[in-house]
């Protein structure tokens, strides 16, 4: 008998993008063209396991239960895979998420196949999935396979009418795609596709070129940095958007302070700014940290300005978070910005620890005032 999700006050998304309703939306669409495959049997053999598994290990068993009730080769199940697939997302639109997760097992599945033979079926299923559910954790094994073959096919979705299709384009080519395989393709590899689809007109895609150039900034910042002032003086892109792109690709750059970065986006790094910090001397864990900064400089010049906490961490450790203030023009009078800064108790990513703490108040990617503080533990 299928078992059914545990109702808990907390969300849960691994619940909500994998469930018995959905496990059983996904049998009924291969019931019709699978011979001998029973619905309900896979959806009770799904069942037995999913709702212990984390969310990618669902994805992993779904496929793999797939694989028993639709048994073959990749020629053998690519028909009935393409005969039950659900009508394709709108590609009417300029912007849109991934489709729905139920059918992300589905090139998980492919990949398990696919084989030397039968490549370039396997990538041709990727891209029919594709435009139901992203498939660019799946493209991932055949550019560590058949980099060539995969580079090639990913050319030539670059000038596919459908936009899912010229996303995967750009992000399943991506260096640091979160949960998919790393390829280590080299950069000259993939910025021709990049080079090609930052003129899209659709923020989806868009969206992904500046991500995978946020990737590519870990390890080379002057080449993407270079790589966006060059398509800035091509003007092939809307200004609106090319502004987009550009600050989207160097958020990573921008919170490290990176002078390339930031005077591309119209920050001086160098420019003379006074600060003044006013902030408390302790903050209670699960309250709020309120601080205010004047800066004072030349008016009308623009400032990014951002905040930055050193935190105690245990065993006399620390660790820095940059956090967004503000991005302004100094007025005649100066600039005053002020930050209420939650300090959540028992948060499941970050846990608090009492000690010594530091802000640093940030224009334009430099450390301009800095106060400490004593973080302690809740007087409630």
């Amino acid at each position: 008998m299928a078992r059914t999700a545990q109702v808990n006050q907390g969300f849960s998304l691994k619940d909500e993008l994998f469930n018995e309703t959905k496990v059983n939306r996904l049998a009924e669409l291969f019931a019709p063209h699978a011979p001998g495959f029973h619905a309900d049997a896979f959806t009770a053999e799904v069942m037995t396991r999913m709702l212990d598994l984390e969310l990618k290990a669902r994805i992993t068993w779904i496929a793999e239960c797939l694989r028993r009730h639709v048994p073959g080769d990749l020629p053998t199940v690519a028909p009935v895979l393409r005969a039950a697939l659900p009508p394709p997302l709108d590609s009417t639109l300029t912007d849109d998420d991934f489709g729905d997760f139920i059918y992300a097992p589905l090139g998980e599945w492919v990949t398990d196949l696919v084989t030397e033979d039968n490549r370039d079926l396997g990538l041709d299923l990727l891209e029919e999935i594709t435009q139901r559910f992203s498939m660019e954790w799946a493209l991932r094994p055949f550019l560590l396979q058949w980099p060539e073959a995969a580079l090639t096919r990913v050319a030539e979705w670059c000038d596919h009418e459908n936009y899912h299709i010229r996303r995967l384009a750009t992000e399943g080519t991506r260096p640091r795609l979160p949960w998919g395989q790393a390829v280590g393709l080299p950069f000259e590899a993939t910025l021709p596709v990049l080079a090609r689809l930052y003129t899209d007109r659709t923020r989806y895609v868009t969206r992904s070129v500046a991500n995978h150039l946020n990737d590519i900034a870990k390890k080379d910042p002057e080449l993407v940095v270079q790589t966006l002032t060059d398509w800035q003086a091509e003007g092939q892109q809307s200004p609106k958007e090319m502004d987009w792109i550009t600050a989207h690709a160097l958020r990573g750059l921008v919170k490290a302070g990176h002078p390339g970065a930031l005077a591309l986006l119209g920050y001086d790094p160098d420019m003379e700014a006074d600060v003044t910090l006013a902030c408390p001397a302790t903050a209670e864990i699960g309250g709020k940290l309120e601080f205010a900064c004047d800066i004072e400089g030349t008016k009308g010049a623009r400032v990014l300005v951002d905040y930055r906490i050193t935190f105690c961490r245990p065993g006399g450790k620390t660790s820095v978070k940059v956090y967004k203030l503000k991005q302004a023009k100094i007025g005649a009078t100066g600039l005053t910005l002020s930050k209420v800064h939650r300090l959540k108790a028992n948060a499941s990513t970050f846990t608090l620890v009492p000690g010594p703490h530091l802000l640093e108040v940030m224009v334009n990617g430099s450390a301009r005032a800095v106060a400490g503080f004593e973080l302690v533990e809740s007087a409630g």
